[in-house]
């Protein structure tokens, strides 16, 4: 049993690692208790992300009424693609020509929190590099070859990786990330830049599972009323088990 756990791990390791490219991923910290939080991510994913990227599964009125966003607000601020407060958050960009200009499809995101983790994709967001043999002119260090344009530039900047070399055994020459070194600055400060990206994956997250902001609460009272319903069957026991010699 030992041995086949061993040879999963280490058939899992690489795959971990490649999903990763030479990135260490870094914690999000994000909340999806934070309201304010969700309401800034809402905004971020609307006017960066939703141009190119859906959220199929999500509806704008669940969205509003779970951020405690009105329907005034919701159409003046943050519908830009749909019709109606009860439409999913889709876009308007024809697959073939979104195939056309970037290679792939860009990817629904309704489930990409969920798929990929908090930590990579906050990790992805904060790692683009400036790279002018790749088509769009950056790469990345999560994910190397990513068809993806930095579309936050504006606000980040444009950084510049450093790399450190090596020559393994065989005689070939290795590259390997070091770390980021400033370039073009952007609107924001690394701080700034940081949070926007954690209320942007923290939005992500909440897509992902909607529920999970009652489930939360819930959990609380159902753990207290456990723990109270415990002591309370302890009680009884004793009270029926106290004559029995």
């Amino acid at each position: 049993m030992r041995t086949k756990l061993l040879v999963l791990i280490a058939a899992i390791a690489p795959v971990a690692a490649f999903a990763a490219g030479e990135a260490h991923l870094e914690r999000a910290g994000n909340d999806v208790g934070n309201r304010a939080s969700l309401q800034r991510g809402a905004r971020n994913f609307v006017n960066y992300c939703l141009g190119c990227h859906s959220a199929k599964y999500m509806r704008y009125n669940r969205m509003a009424a779970d951020l405690g966003i009105s329907e005034p607000q919701l159409i003046e601020n943050l519908m830009f693609t749909g019709e109606r407060p009860h439409d999913t958050m889709r876009i308007g960009m024809n697959p073939d020509d979104a195939k056309r200009w970037f290679g792939v499809v860009p990817p629904d995101l309704s489930l990409i929190a969920r798929a990929r983790g908090t930590d990579y994709l906050y990790t992805f967001l904060r790692s683009f590099y400036a790279d002018p043999a790749r088509p769009t002119g950056v790469n990345n260090i999560v994910l190397p070859g990513t068809a993806m344009p930095h579309v936050l530039w504006e606000l980040q900047g444009v950084q510049e990786a450093v790399w450190e070399g090596s020559v393994d055994a065989a005689g070939n020459a290795q590259k390997h990330f070091k770390e980021f070194k400033p370039g073009a600055p952007g609107k924001m400060s690394p701080e700034e830049y940081d949070q926007f990206v954690r209320d942007t994956v923290n939005f992500l997250d909440y897509i992902g599972e909607p529920a999970q902001l009652q489930r939360t609460r819930l959990g609380f009272p159902v753990i207290a009323f456990l723990a109270f319903f415990s002591l309370l069957a302890y009680a009884l026991k004793k009270e029926y088990w106290k004559d029995v010699k």
